[in-house]
């Protein structure tokens, strides 16, 4: 039996990975078509896809006639649609802070280092692979430790970012996190942001949304 969801991904994508995430916590059934974001110059630049998504970025999410875009909008969306487990919490000043810290990652960290950000510092300025490299581990550790300052001085964090149960926050630090591997970011000095991201792998709706359990993941060695 076919998915009323479809969402457009790419396996490596930190934004698609959050909407997966919030996908597998409200245990929704969703169909994956992948979007190869390197692949013919990028399939997101094709005229297909840019007609369903004029940004030609992923993720995008279909349900029914809609056509959601924007990663933190669409788990939003999913959690006024799908209540149970909430994704915020129910006081204004809890999602507030919430809202704060998936921001801070979703905004001020990953699009620094977006693909086409990157190509661009090649292009423009003729940044090689390392000078990227360095870049990218810049804005990540500059992130990373405003991220674990928040942590450490809010009461409000538990197990996870906020309190006991994963939410919005978690399901935007979990991808940066793995980004921070990628590019051989140095995490020693965030241990708070450590304990909640090997928290977090313990469950399985997060387990099964990295990217090298996603259909579109290179096999191994490839």
């Amino acid at each position: 039996m076919a998915s009323d969801l479809v969402l457009y991904s790419y396996w490596r994508s930190s934004a698609a990975f959050r909407v997966r995430i919030a996908l597998n916590l409200k245990g929704l059934r969703y169909e994956t078509r992948a979007v190869h974001l390197v692949r013919d110059g990028g399939e997101q630049h094709s005229p297909a896809y840019a007609a369903l998504n004029p940004q030609e970025l992923v993720p995008t999410l279909v349900d029914g006639d809609r056509v959601l875009t924007q990663s933190l909008a669409i788990v939003e969306y999913l959690d006024e649609t799908h209540p149970e487990p909430p994704l915020l919490p129910k006081d204004p000043a809890g999602r507030a802070r919430v809202r704060a810290l998936a921001q801070l990652v979703a905004c001020d960290i990953h699009p620094i280092g977006n693909l086409r950000v990157l190509q661009e510092i090649g292009k423009a300025f003729g940044a090689d692979d390392e000078q990227k490299s360095a870049w990218m581990r810049h804005w990540v550790a500059m992130g990373l430790q405003a991220f674990e300052a928040t942590l450490v001085n809010g009461k409000e964090t538990g197990r996870y970012c906020h309190g006991d149960t994963p939410g919005l926050a978690d399901l935007c630090l979990v991808p940066q996190v793995y980004n921070a591997r990628r590019w051989k970011v140095p995490l020693g000095d965030y241990p708070t942001i450590l304990r909640i991201d090997a928290a977090c792998a313990a469950l399985d709706a997060f387990h099964r949304a990295m990217p090298e359990q996603q259909p579109d993941a290179p096999s191994p060695g490839a």
